[in-house]
Parts: structure tokens; sequence; C-alpha cells
């Protein structure tokens, strides 16, 4: 698997550096996300704002999730760079090279992006979990399933983002770009997670142990997922109450449901390995 994934890197290899023909500006007039991905889709915000409204937030919400992207990039190469040519990840490092200098090139574009466009990468300020001492093997099992949460997550929002015609063709081309590479990381992600977990189960991981991991991973579900919505977007569209407007949504129903579609494909996974219950 891991030499058919190498192949089709060095395959559809690109230089981000000339592929991308970067217009001065992009229409403030138009959608820059999909609106069935807007934080207020699903609620009767959609009805309140209004449509220059919506295309605001459409606008700061892209720049947000470009944002989450350079942000959990850096985070994600950091842990596989910790990992390269390491005991017990011999077999994968090949692909790791592949996979940092493909992540590298993400993290650029997309914040290429938010600095053209918007002028600012919003910060990072998504709750930190608490990080307890662990096993080496147990941590590696969790490094590498946050890494898949992420691609997943992101992924969702890629498949759709460039398939919608309403959206500049900038906005689709590397949307496009980064679901190809990303196709890649996750099938590779699936494969090493079920496998790290695999080895923890064969190790003897006790029953107190598997419900540390899954208290863990559901809580980095919701930070995740919590991440989209962010007052400060909520502030530069011009929607007050950025805050309280989170916190209303976080707990609206219609909310829920769309957040819970978003993470199908992981928690259908993870139930499948027997990380989650049923």
């Amino acid at each position: 698997m891991l030499d058919r994934l190498s192949d089709k890197a060095t395959a559809d290899y690109y230089n981000p550096f000339t592929t991308f023909d970067w217009p001065s500006s992009l229409p403030a007039d138009e959608l820059w996300m999909s609106p069935e991905l807007l934080s207020v889709h699903g609620t009767e915000l959609m009805d309140e704002l209004s449509p220059a409204q919506l295309r605001d937030l459409s606008r700061w919400e892209s720049v947000n999730f470009y944002s989450l992207n350079v942000h959990g990039i850096r985070e994600l190469l950091i842990e596989v760079t910790r990992r390269i040519h390491t005991p017990g990840f011999e077999l994968p490092s090949e692909f790791f090279h592949h996979f940092v200098g493909e992540e590298n090139d993400h993290m650029w574009f997309f914040a290429t992006f938010c600095l053209r466009y918007a002028g600012k990468i919003y910060p990072d300020k998504s709750v930190r979990l608490p990080e307890a001492p662990r096993d080496p093997a147990v941590e590696n099992f969790l490094v590498f399933a946050r890494i898949l949460v992420f691609e997943q997550i992101v992924d969702h929002y890629n498949v759709h983002l460039a398939a919608d015609a309403r959206l500049h063709p900038t906005i689709r081309h590397i949307n496009r770009l980064h679901h190809q590479d990303e196709s890649r990381h996750i099938a590779f992600g699936r494969r090493l997670v079920r496998l790290l977990w695999n080895r923890l189960l064969r190790d003897g991981l006790d029953e107190a142990a598997r419900e540390d991991l899954r208290d863990y991973l559901t809580r980095y579900l919701a930070v995740s997922t919590g991440s989209f919505y962010n007052p400060a977007a909520y502030r530069d569209a011009g929607v007050p109450g950025g805050f309280a407007l989170r916190e209303r949504l976080l707990d609206h129903p219609g909310r829920r449901a769309a957040d819970a579609r978003v993470l199908q494909k992981t928690t259908g996974f993870l139930r499948r390995i027997g990380v989650f219950d049923a």
C-alpha cells in the first residue's frame, strides 16, 4: 500500500509556487464558502441574516477554515517529523517524506490565501486538551488518530467546495488540489491508526485505558468541530454578539446534526475498529 501511495504522490506531484495563478483580489460580492457549510446553516439565522450578511459571513468563515488548516497542518508536521526514521516507523518513513512535503505545500497555499485576500490568519484559539504522561504506544496512536480526524473533517469541506460552481475558480482549485493529496493521506492514516490500535489491544490495553482513549477522542472531536464557530469571523462579518452566538449555535439541534454529518466517516471508522462503542 505504501509503495502504491508513494508512486501516486510522485505521479501527482505539482509545484505549488507555480501552480496557482493568484488573482489580485476575489469579488467581495460573491460567495467564498458554500452556504450549506456555514456555521449558521440549518438554523433560523439563515433566514434572519440578509443576503449581504451571508456573503460576508461566507468570506470570513472561508478565511477561518483556511486558518484552521494552517494551524492543524503545523501541528501534524511537528508530530510526524518527530517520528520519521525512528524505531517503530521504519516502514512508513519513505511515505512520511511525501506526506511532510505535501503538507508543507498545503500550509503555504492556505496561508497565502488568507494573507492575500484577508490580510491575516486567524490565531489558533482552540482549547488545548490536558496532556497526561502516556505510554509511547498510546501516544503514537493518539497522534495519528488526531491527524486522521483533522484530515477527514477538512476533506469533507474540500470535496464540497471543490464541486461548488458558485465559488470562484481559485477557491475551487485550492480545495480540489488539497482533496487530491488528502485522499492518499487519509488512506494511509486509516491503515496506520487501525494497526496502532490493534497493537495496543494485542499488548493488553485494559478497559480503564480504553475508556480514557475514548473520552480523549470524543473531546477532541468536539474541540475540532467547535473551531468552526469563530466569534472573530462573526465580528468581521458584521454579525453581532459573536461569543453568545457561538454558544447558541453549538447548542442548536440543527448544528449538532450538521456536525455529526461532518464527523460521520470518522466516527464510523472508530466504531468499526472498536475504539468507540456501537
